[in-house]
């Protein structure tokens, strides 16, 4: 196992939504400071320190090749992204299985208000593979998370439709180490037109 403090906290985007509520407009190719909205979260994941980058793609996975520089990232295609994000948390978790990552630190794709700077606060929390970590808004779990190795195959175990790890998340809150991030980051989602307000 690798002691390398980048290398032992795998950056996992999930971005495989199809912006259904959006119109259908996939919510990686969405324009947020010129680009699509994926490059910003690699880049707030590289920014935060995560290690080697895994992002599982869905919903236009061949547009989001095209036209989004991810270079140096593990691109996974779900084709199951349509069952819901926990379907991308099963296929991300399975590709970090190969690797000698001993955490994954799990980003949404639509949530550009969470930069590098909460992404540092989960990253700086991993102690161990049984670390279980997630950023608090006034008190409250979100994300990003990060889940140590020892978890993965629990939350695999457990992720359908859109829960993604909410219900293991739950039964192991007494051993989830929260890190207030509401003074660096705001964890909005981009689902409706309405959010579309948010991106610059």
């Amino acid at each position: 196992m690798t002691t390398n403090a980048s290398d032992e906290v795998a950056g996992l985007l999930l971005a495989a939504g199809g912006g259904r509520r959006l119109g259908g407009r996939p919510k990686a190719l969405l324009t947020h400071r010129g680009r699509p909205l994926v490059e910003h979260a690699v880049r707030m994941a590289r920014e935060g320190g995560c290690g080697p980058l895994h992002v599982v793609l869905g919903a236009a996975a061949g547009d989001v090749r095209t036209r989004a520089r991810l270079e140096g990232c593990v691109l996974v295609e779900n084709p199951a992204w349509e069952e819901g994000m926990g379907s991308s948390l099963r296929a991300g978790l399975d590709s970090l299985a190969a690797t000698g990552a001993s955490a994954a630190l799990v980003l949404l794709v639509d949530q550009p208000g969470i930069g590098a700077a909460a992404v540092a606060r989960v990253r700086a929390a991993y102690r161990s593979p049984a670390s279980l970590v997630a950023a608090a808004y006034d008190g409250e779990r979100a994300h990003p998370v990060l889940f140590g190795r020892d978890h993965w195959a629990g939350i695999a175990a457990g992720a359908a439709g859109d829960r993604g790890a909410r219900d293991y998340l739950k039964k192991h809150a007494g051993s989830v180490a929260l890190v207030e991030c509401g003074d660096v980051a705001e964890a909005y989602d981009i689902d409706t037109a309405a959010d579309l307000r948010h991106l610059e």
